[in-house]
């Protein structure tokens, strides 16, 4: 006996990290307002718990990301994807969309080829840096790609996909940049913002939260009134990163869970985890410094697989070193701390980066990325 109560029009998503689940939430939001009758099943996380009408497990609390990570999380993945085997085979859905997850999506999308079910990836993942064989293979599984980068289409065309640009959806969820001005009357008893993000995944939160920490304190060597603030999931355990601190913080650290990149987008420098949120501080126009620091057996896998020459989107995308990278051993407290000095004794230096980065959000598209792509899937779905 099935488990499931039949859907009519029902739309299945499934995204596999944090910030998956806030771009399907948007999307399902979007998919929803176009046409009321349309309801959605979900595997995810708790935003698009929230945006559905049937919600079947919280995979974005468990994702993984690397090469070695995610061998420990198949015993899970394989109870999951009999589970969706299931609601494919009584629900019979009308579409299904993924969003990035490359590793557990594309077994997924296979699921949905051999139902003939239509399927469609929203953020693609990222095949055109590491294992561009990937690529075929998604041409073969979707019915249509949205892209978050303006070259990404081509790439694509090349192996057969369909794929197209509409904006990149981060512009559907961050503000406008504020007005800033960095010319401050004496750089070393300025109270400057120093931001902090360690990433979203346990893993980067172990290895990179007692470093960045530890920069701060080199840094308050040099100007003693930095103030600085650990951006954290909404989510997250205050006390998992107190212990990975190690001590009392300094009276100038805070631990912070900010609404809508309000606090984030006051900042005045940043040390962030490589991945999405370089991009997010781009399009919020706050310069910064990024930092990665993998598993060790990851790291020896990605510098054989890995094709391109940068590992930020930032630098990716400007095609040019725009953020100093300090990756794995590179990433120590000092080496932070001396490039927020340097940023700090020299604030025409931030203002310079703030230019550039404000540049690459007007090659980025503009915001309303997820009810353009939630037409386009509607209008291919009319005329199946």
């Amino acid at each position: 006996m099935s488990s499931f109560t039949p859907i009519t029009k029902n739309i299945l998503v499934i995204a596999g990290d944090v910030s998956g689940d806030i771009h399907a939430a948007g999307l399902i939001r979007a998919l929803k307002e176009a046409d009321p009758d349309v309801r959605v099943t979900s595997v995810g996380g708790k935003q698009m718990q929230a945006a559905s009408d049937v919600f079947l497990y919280d995979l974005a609390s468990k994702g993984a990301s690397g090469f070695v990570e995610p061998l420990k999380k198949m015993p899970l993945w394989i109870k999951l994807m009999n589970q969706i085997r299931e609601y494919m085979e009584t629900q019979n859905p009308v579409a299904l969309i993924v969003v990035d997850f490359y590793g557990f999506n594309h077994q997924i999308l296979g699921m949905a080829k051999h139902r003939r079910i239509p399927a469609y990836y929203y953020v693609t993942p990222q095949v055109w840096a590491s294992r561009q064989y990937r690529a075929k293979r998604l041409a073969t599984l979707t019915k249509k790609m949205f892209t978050i980068y303006p070259f990404e289409p081509e790439f694509h065309q090349k192996f057969g996909g369909n794929a197209v640009f509409l904006g990149n959806p981060l512009l559907d969820q961050l503000p406008a940049p504020k007005d800033k001005n960095f010319n401050v009357p004496n750089n070393k008893e300025y109270a400057w913002k120093l931001g902090m993000l360690p990433g979203s995944r346990i893993g980067e939160i172990k290895r990179l939260t007692p470093v960045f920490y530890q920069a701060f304190k080199q840094v308050l060597k040099e100007f003693p009134n930095t103030q600085a603030y650990m951006f954290l999931l909404p989510d997250a355990d205050e006390q998992t990163f107190l212990n990975l601190i190690g001590e009392k913080p300094h009276a100038n650290f805070r631990l912070v869970k900010d609404k809508n990149y309000e606090l984030r987008s006051q900042m005045d420098f940043l040390l962030a985890c490589s991945g999405t949120a370089t991009l997010e501080n781009a399009l919020l126009g706050v310069p910064m410094v990024v930092a990665y620091k993998l598993f060790w057996p990851t790291y020896q896998i990605a510098k054989m697989v890995i094709k391109v020459p940068y590992i930020s989107l930032v630098n990716l995308l400007s095609k040019k070193p725009l953020v100093k990278e300090l990756i794995q051993y590179d990433a120590t407290p000092r080496s932070l701390a001396a490039e927020t000095m340097a940023m700090f004794q020299n604030p025409a230096k931030l203002e310079a980066m703030r230019g550039e980065l404000l540049k690459l959000r007007a090659s980025l598209g503009e915001p309303g990325v997820a009810k353009r792509a939630a037409a386009e899937i509607l209008r291919d779905l009319t005329h199946e």
